[in-house]
């Protein structure tokens, strides 16, 4: 990219730079003026946060917002932050160097390394990201209550990453009415959605109609609190309220604990009133009036999605029918989702010729199905790739790359690489799961037994010094800690190890049982009813 600035004086052109996904959320609420901050925080300022919750001149405010950078760019004067597809964003000229050793895992501000600090200008508005047309500056958001004449009117915000099901709307409703001052407030419902997909915001705005008139929504990403537990989460509910503020709010509803308090809050939080459903009287009513023992118990978010999963309706008590529709659509049954199988195991382990058994098995399914072998993908897909750990990477994501895109679509990827590495196996299991499910298998082998197998000699080879950087002999094989299923092959075949994938397969909902095909065929011999027919 051209630099837009004057280069007189012999000033150094900026240098292009697309921030990390949590840098790159501060700097469109910085720019959007979501956040009273001009830019990148100094050292100072980072660490006054960190321990204070306050900015060296004493405002409040929750969490360090600092932009880190590579080595190669630690010295640098200007930089132009762009966007993942290089779209520049804004201008930063730095203020301040320096280095964070993040010592504080709760502080959220990343791994160790160099930080750059000072003012950034605005390039461009960004055009990046899912629901644009819903990301609106809070300036724009006051704008459009003013000119429909609701500016005098509360405004209840409510900040939320997660659906709206009967409870929460009964909820918002009660807190929209207690206003205190006899109007009802106007819903602000801030939507916390990542900024390179919809999340699960479709399902939030599914519940509009049910919300109390007048409601609007927007659209923001929030940074991801670090590790931290309860004090990460305290430092995010307030991030919360700080937002809520800028977009207008005069009172922000906490849907779940913590609840923010404190001086350092720019609106009052409000607890959300306790909720529960009444079985005996069919009707949600408050839970100190609920008889003990006919409160329903509320499904949590894993429950809920293992019933989404196994393709089962969600209880009418619980979510609004359009709410439940609309998670059905964005999470369909697993026998309808995209899926990658993802073998790793030492060379000759077996794994290639279990991923072929299985692979056949999922196809006779009746599902769509493309097999990424380790041999043939270097030949078609990897061909130049060399033996070194960065090449070996490389090839280890060219495969989830291309797993990933058969899971979008609704396909099951079977690969069948070594992949040696935790860190590249995670790299690929992050890059599917943004659009399907992924289920690792690791075929567990002994070294010495795939040594007793080498049917290539590559083993022999290899402890000759032919092979230099070979996987388990010169070269780590670092195992799963996080496979879904480890096959044990000494002493099976691999028709009983291709079984008990198979059957996991089936037991996890990703491919139909014997029951459920015998349902179909079922189905498929019956006359129609007369109200079929």
């Amino acid at each position: 990219m051209s630099d837009s600035g004057d280069r007189s004086g012999g000033e150094a052109a900026a240098q292009d730079f697309a921030p990390d996904p949590a840098s790159l959320a501060h700097l469109e609420l910085i720019l959007s003026g979501a956040y009273p901050l001009a830019g990148f925080m100094t050292r100072e300022e980072a660490d006054s946060v960190t321990k204070h919750g306050r900015l060296p001149d004493g405002s409040a405010w929750p969490v360090p917002v600092t932009l880190p950078v590579p080595d190669a760019l630690a010295d640098a004067e200007r930089l132009t932050l762009t966007d993942p597809e290089g779209a520049p964003l804004a201008e930063l000229r730095v203020r301040e160097r320096w280095w964070s050793g993040a010592e504080d895992p709760q502080d959220g501000d990343g791994a160790p390394g160099h930080r750059l600090a000072g003012e950034v200008r605005f390039c461009q508005p960004p055009v990046y990201g899912a629901l644009r047309h819903l990301r609106s500056s809070p300036e724009q958001v006051r704008g459009r209550r003013e000119l429909a004449g609701d500016g005098g009117i509360p405004v209840l915000a409510v900040v939320t990453d997660r659906p709206l099901h009967h409870r929460e709307l009964h909820r918002i409703r009660a807190a929209a009415d207690d206003t205190g001052g006899g109007a009802r407030a106007e819903v602000l419902v801030i939507i916390d959605a990542p900024l390179e997909s919809a999340g699960t915001a479709p399902v939030v705005l599914a519940a509009e109609p049910l919300l109390p008139a007048p409601a609007r929504f927007v659209v923001a990403t929030l940074p991801r609190a670090g590790a931290g537990g309860s004090a990460a989460s305290e430092r995010r509910e307030l991030l919360r309220a700080h937002v809520a503020a800028a977009y207008g709010a005069t009172r922000l509803l906490a849907l779940g604990d913590p609840v923010p308090a404190g001086d350092e809050l720019p609106v009052p939080a409000v607890r959300a009133p306790d909720l529960a459903y009444d079985t005996a009287q069919a009707q949600w009513r408050p839970a100190g009036e609920v008889e003990p023992g006919a409160a329903a118990r509320l499904p949590d978010e894993a429950e809920v999605e293992e019933t989404l999963a196994l393709g089962r309706e969600l209880p009418a008590w619980f979510t609004p029918a359009r709410v439940a529709a609309e998670l059905a659509r964005i999470r369909p049954p697993r026998t309808e989702r995209g899926l990658t199988v993802f073998f790793t195991g030492l060379s000759g382990s077996g794994k290639s010729t279990i991923a072929r058994g299985v692979a056949e098995g999922i196809r006779k399914s009746g599902r769509t199905l493309t097999l990424l072998d380790g041999d043939v993908v270097r030949r078609m897909l990897s061909a130049g790739l060399t033996f070194s750990r960065a090449d070996r990477d490389m090839n280890v994501r060219r495969i989830g790359y291309v797993a990933s895109e058969v899971a979008r679509h609704g396909g099951v990827a079977v690969c069948a690489p070594i992949a040696p590495y935790a860190a590249t196996r995670a790299e690929v299991r992050a890059m599917v799961e943004e659009v399907g499910d992924f289920f690792l298998v690791h075929v567990a082998t002994p070294l010495e037994v795939c040594e007793e197998r080498d049917r290539k000699g590559l083993y022999a080879k290899a402890r000759a010094g032919e092979i230099p950087e070979f996987t388990g002999i010169s070269d780590p094989y670092e195992e799963p800690e996080d496979a879904e299923l480890v096959l044990g092959t000494e002493g099976r075949t691999v028709g009983e190890s291709v079984a008990e994938a198979l059957d996991a397969l089936r037991a996890g909902g990703w491919l139909p049982t014997e029951q459920d095909r015998g349902a179909e065929n079922r189905d498929a011999d019956e006359p129609p009813t007369p109200q079929e027919a």
